[in-house]
């Protein structure tokens, strides 16, 4: 199995086989914020450090300030629409 990039964008479909969870257990995480994602186009879409920050709690503090990063840039980008 390929490595987890914290910067790579992944879909619910990679995340899953990445997890190895089912297709209702993954819907569960989203609906419950288990799994912090953005919908983009209707899919949602998970940062690469999202899914460390489940498997490894020591990468938990980058994971957030990667969210927090691009959360802040989406409000920007909205912002001056």
């Amino acid at each position: 199995m390929e490595e987890i990039k914290p910067e790579q964008v992944y879909t619910t479909e990679e995340t899953r086989k990445f997890l190895r969870i089912s297709d209702s257990t993954i819907k569960r995480y989203l609906k419950n914020g288990i799994i912090r994602a953005n919908k983009v186009g209707g899919r949602y879409r998970i940062l690469g450090a999202e899914l460390l920050r489940l498997v490894s709690p020591k990468a938990e503090k980058g994971a957030t300030v990667a969210y927090r990063g691009l959360k802040e840039k989406v409000r920007k980008t909205i912002k001056n629409w």
